[in-house]
C-alpha cells in the first residue's frame, strides 16, 4: 500500500500546476485506492480511439481531456452512447477544437444508477462527504445527504436511508436496486481517501458513480488542489 500512497501523491504533486486533476490521473488515483473505474484510455488521435473502442466493443463514453475544461458538460465536451467508428471518429474531431485539448477519453459504458460522492474541506470544521443523486440534474434534484468525515458505517447507512430518492436504490417498481453493501463499503472508502488526502485537496467529486446491484463504479472524478500557500504539505 506504501507504493499506492506514494504514486497517489505523486499525482497529485504532478497536478499543481494544473490546480486540479485531470479525469484519467484522477481515475488512476482512485484505482490505487481500491476503488472500481471503467475500462479506458487516453487517446491522444483518433486512430488509438478507434483501437479501443474496437477492443472493448461499442456502444462507447467519449469526453475531452483538457486542463482548460474543467466542466466538460457545459462546453459539449460529453458524448455517450456512441455506436460506431464513423460516431467516434467526428467526436474526436469535434472534440479537438475545444480550449487547450490534449486527447480524449474513451470508456466502457456501465449501467447503474447515478449517484455523487464528494468532499469539501472546510477551513474550520473538517473534510465534509455528500452522497447524493447524482448526472447532469444533481443541482436540480439537490437530493443529498452529509456528514463530517471520516465516517462510520453507521453514517453511510443514515446518510443512504436519508436521501429522498432512497427507494431507487433498494428498487423501485420492479427495478434493480443497488448492492447497499458495497455502496456503504465505497463511502467508508471515500472517507478514507479524503482523510488521507485532505491536506492537499480542496474538494473531490465522483458524478457519477455508478451503481448497480454488481457494482460501484467511478465513472468520472474531479480533484480541485489546495493552493500551495494555503498548505504546508503536499
Amino acid at each position: 500500500m506504501s507504493d499506492a500512497r506514494s504514486e497517489m501523491r505523486r499525482i497529485i504533486q504532478a497536478a499543481r500546476s494544473d490546480g486540479w486533476v485531470l479525469e484519467p490521473d484522477a481515475k488512476r488515483l482512485f484505482t490505487l485506492a481500491g476503488f472500481a473505474v471503467p475500462r479506458f484510455t487516453l487517446a491522444r488521435t483518433p486512430e488509438e480511439a478507434l483501437r479501443f473502442a474496437g477492443e472493448i466493443g461499442y456502444p462507447v463514453v467519449a469526453k475531452v481531456v483538457s486542463p482548460r475544461i474543467l466542466h466538460k458538460s457545459d462546453v459539449g465536451g460529453v458524448a455517450v452512447g456512441i455506436a460506431d467508428a464513423g460516431g467516434l471518429a467526428e467526436v474526436f474531431r469535434r472534440f479537438q477544437v475545444l480550449d487547450g485539448f490534449v486527447g480524449m477519453i474513451v470508456e466502457e459504458m456501465a449501467p447503474g444508477i447515478e449517484l455523487i460522492l464528494g468532499a469539501k474541506i472546510d477551513f474550520q470544521f473538517g473534510p465534509l462527504i455528500l452522497l447524493g443523486m447524482g448526472g447532469t440534474g444533481v443541482e436540480i434534484y439537490k437530493d443529498v445527504a452529509l456528514r463530517m468525515a471520516p465516517i462510520s458505517e453507521k453514517d453511510a447507512l443514515a446518510m443512504i436511508g436519508g436521501l429522498k430518492a432512497q427507494r431507487l436504490l433498494t428498487g423501485y417498481r420492479g427495478s434493480e436496486g443497488v448492492d447497499l453493501k458495497m455502496l456503504t463499503e465505497t463511502l467508508l472508502s471515500f472517507s478514507s481517501l479524503v482523510m488521507e488526502l485532505g491536506e492537499g485537496i480542496e474538494s473531490i467529486d465522483i458524478n457519477p458513480l455508478l451503481c448497480s446491484s454488481r457494482h460501484c463504479v467511478v465513472a468520472d472524478a474531479r480533484i480541485i488542489l489546495r493552493k500551495e500557500n494555503e498548505t504546508a504539505s503536499a
